[in-house]
C-alpha cells in the first residue's frame, strides 16, 4: 500500500474519532452544564432548611408574635416581616406566599428545557383557587378567604370572587379551560366533586404530557414525580370515598389516568367492599409498605396518616433520583418537597399555638403532621 493511501486511512480515521469524541462531549455539555449554577444554589438554599433542633425551638414560641419573630432571620423571614397584622390566617397566608416564591424562582433559574415545568407546577394555584372560589359559592361563605393572593389568573380569581352570581363567574372564565367544567356543573351535569376533578385533571393531564415530552433522565425523575402525584390523589380519593359510601360506580369517574398504579389495581380498589379492604390492594405495589406503617391509624379511619406517608415516600424517591442524578431536575424538586413539608410543620405550629397548646405537646405532635 502506497503511503499517501495509509495517510489517507489514518487522516480519516482520526477525524472520525475526533468527531465521535467532539460529539460526546458536546452531549455531556448540553445535558449537565445547565444545571451547575441552579444546582449550585438550591444546595445553598438546602443549608438553610430548619434543622429538627430549630423546629423544637419553635415549638415554644408560645405566642404567635414571637413565632415570627424567631423565623425573621430564616427563609420565611421577608414574608412573615411584611405583615401589618399578626394572626393566624396572615402566618398561614405568609408561609403558603414563600412557597409561592420558591417556584417563580425555579422558573427563573432552571434550565430552558424544563422550566415549563415549573410554569406548570405554578398553575396549581390557579387550580386551586378557582375550586375553591366555586366551592365557596355554591355554599355561601366568604370566597376571598379560601384563595391565595398569587398565580397566573389572580385578576380573574379576584373578579370571580367577587361575583354575585355563578353565571356572572361563567362569563368571567369565558374562554379559559375552567369554563367548560363551570358550564357541565352549572347544567348540573356534573357533581362539584366531579368539577373539582376535572380542574386537576386537566392540570396533570398537562403535566403528563411535558414530562413524557422530555428525553433522558429529565424524562424519567419529571414522569416519575409527575405519577407520584396522581398515584397520591387516586388513593386519597378511593379511600376518602369508601368512608364516605359512595357507590363504585360514582368513585370510577372520579379515577385520574397516568399514575404509576396499574388499572386492575385502581378497579380492584373501587369495588373494595370498604377503604381496609381498598387499601389491602396495595399490597404488592410500591406503596405496600407505605399501607403497612400506617396501617393501625388507617383501620381507625385515620386517612390523613396514608396522605402523609405518601408524601414522605414521594420525598424519599425523589432524594433516590437526585442523589443518583446529582446534575438533574431531581434536586429543584425534592428541594421544593422539603420545603412543602417545612411549611406544614411551621403551619401545624402556629396552630396549635393558637389554639393554646402546651410547648411539649406541641413537640410531640409537629413530627405527625408534616
Amino acid at each position: 500500500m502506497e503511503v499517501s493511501t495509509i495517510t489517507a486511512i489514518l487522516d480519516t480515521t482520526l477525524a472520525v474519532v475526533f468527531t465521535w469524541v467532539a460529539y460526546k462531549t458536546g452531549q455531556i455539555i448540553w445535558k449537565y452544564t445547565p444545571y451547575s449554577y441552579p444546582n449550585a444554589r438550591i444546595k445553598a438554599m438546602e443549608a438553610r432548611l430548619l434543622s429538627d433542633q430549630r423546629i423544637l425551638e419553635l415549638s415554644e414560641s408560645r405566642t404567635l408574635q414571637n413565632f415570627v419573630v424567631n423565623l425573621e432571620d430564616s427563609d420565611y423571614g421577608p414574608r412573615l416581616t411584611s405583615i401589618e397584622n399578626v394572626n393566624l390566617r396572615n402566618v398561614e397566608m405568609a408561609l403558603e406566599l414563600s412557597l409561592v416564591d420558591l417556584l417563580e424562582l425555579m422558573v427563573k433559574i432552571m434550565p430552558k428545557r424544563v422550566k415549563g415545568f415549573f410554569e406548570l407546577l405554578e398553575e396549581s394555584i390557579d387550580v386551586r383557587n378557582i375550586s375553591n372560589v366555586v366551592k365557596a359559592k355554591l355554599n355561601g361563605l366568604p370566597a376571598q378567604d379560601y384563595i391565595i393572593p398569587a398565580g397566573k389568573m389572580l385578576p380573574k380569581v379576584k373578579a370571580i370572587t367577587e361575583a354575585k352570581t355563578m353565571e356572572e363567574i361563567l362569563v368571567i372564565l369565558e374562554g379559559t379551560e375552567y369554563e367548560e367544567p363551570l358550564r357541565k356543573l352549572l347544567l348540573k351535569e356534573i357533581t362539584i366533586q366531579e368539577f373539582e376533578l376535572d380542574l386537576y385533571r386537566n392540570y396533570y393531564t398537562k403535566l403528563f404530557k411535558y414530562a413524557n415530552s422530555r428525553k433522558g433522565e429529565e424524562k424519567v425523575i419529571l414522569l416519575e414525580f409527575v405519577r407520584m402525584l396522581i398515584d397520591e390523589r387516586n388513593i386519597s380519593t378511593i379511600l376518602r370515598a369508601k368512608m364516605a359510601g359512595m357507590s363504585p360506580e360514582n368513585l370510577k369517574r372520579l379515577i385520574i389516568e397516568g399514575g404509576s398504579l396499574s388499572r386492575a389495581t385502581l378497579d380492584a380498589m373501587v369495588n373494595a367492599e370498604d377503604h381496609i379492604m381498598a387499601m389491602g390492594e396495595l399490597e404488592g405495589t410500591k406503596y405496600g409498605q407505605v399501607i403497612r406503617d400506617v396501617r393501625e391509624e388507617l383501620e381507625s379511619g385515620n386517612l390523613e396518616a396514608i396522605e402523609r406517608a405518601i408524601r414522605r415516600y414521594r420525598l424519599t424517591r425523589m432524594k433516590e433520583l437526585a442523589q443518583f442524578y446529582p446534575l438533574s431536575v431531581g434536586v429543584a424538586l425534592t428541594y421544593i418537597l422539603e420545603r412543602e413539608m417545612e411549611v406544614r410543620k411551621l403551619r401545624a405550629i402556629a396552630k396549635l399555638i393558637v389554639d393554646g397548646v402546651k410547648p411539649e405537646k406541641i413537640k410531640e405532635l409537629v413530627g405527625e403532621v408534616a
